[in-house]
């Protein structure tokens, strides 16, 4: 993978993290509901923020082969 195109893809995985863990999608989940005893903010928040870190391994491990 070029280095280019690396870093616009890292670019790319910042702004889907921004919009991803700002305000208007985050009111999405904030509701009375539970998800396995948790409420579904706060496992919304871990779910996200957790697929961003894999993510982001997934993109940066790609880019060193």
């Amino acid at each position: 993978m070029s280095p280019r195109l690396g870093r616009q893809r890292l670019l790319a995985l910042f702004a889907a993290g921004l919009a991803g863990l700002n305000f208007p999608l985050l009111a999405l989940w904030d509701h009375g509901a539970s998800v396995a005893g948790v409420p579904l903010f706060p496992a919304a928040l871990f779910i996200v923020w957790g697929l961003l870190i894999v993510a982001l391994g997934l993109l940066v491990e790609r880019q060193t082969d």
